[in-house]
């Protein structure tokens, strides 16, 4: 399988849960995702007060490889390239992403370095919640931070229940 065509169908840097076209609002689209998808009311606005928003111009880092992981990253509008460095500073696109996917959200749940960059494609527009703010939201609401925490292992595990598959299926064309 070529790397180009192995990029566009890996299921793990797929947005397996991708908001329909039509939800343009970031509140729509923040509120449509496994962690979010259960808030309800005063949650939903407390946890759009800790929305930044951001705008990037075309190939311009979001973030790079290494760098604290320090938010999710949700695209309002415009696209997005997630690539990684394989060796001799070459880099691999994992996958380009458009509005309504998300993208960094292993920083919510760990404290490791970014797994991989992110580069404006073009003009974009992302709400970002930070590490910090979506932590403290968690502690004051415990119960709506549980489900926020269950929506994240549902996206993590459902990426690598996805790549097991794809890796078991690798395998097996090379026998």
């Amino acid at each position: 399988m070529d790397s180009t065509n192995f990029s566009k169908t890996n299921s793990f840097w797929s947005n397996l849960f991708k908001t329909t076209a039509n939800k343009q609002d970031l509140q729509s689209i923040i509120c449509s995702l496994p962690p979010f998808e259960r808030l309800k009311g005063k949650h939903v606005a407390m946890l759009m007060k800790l929305v930044h928003q951001r705008s990037y111009q075309p190939n311009e880092y979001i973030f790079v490889e290494g760098d604290p992981g320090l938010g999710i990253y949700f695209i309002e509008s415009g696209k997005v390239r997630i690539t990684k460095e394989i060796k001799n500073n070459v880099e691999e696109t994992l996958a380009e992403l458009s509005e309504g996917d998300f993208f960094g959200e292993l920083s919510a749940v760990d404290e490791m370095p970014r797994s991989a960059s992110a580069m404006a494609l073009t003009e974009t527009k992302v709400g970002v919640i930070f590490k910090p703010d979506l932590d403290e939201f968690i502690e004051k609401f415990p119960k709506e931070g549980i489900h926020i925490l269950r929506g994240l292992a549902k996206i993590i595990s459902t990426r690598l229940r996805r790549f097991n598959e794809e890796y078991i299926e690798l395998l097996s064309n090379c026998k």
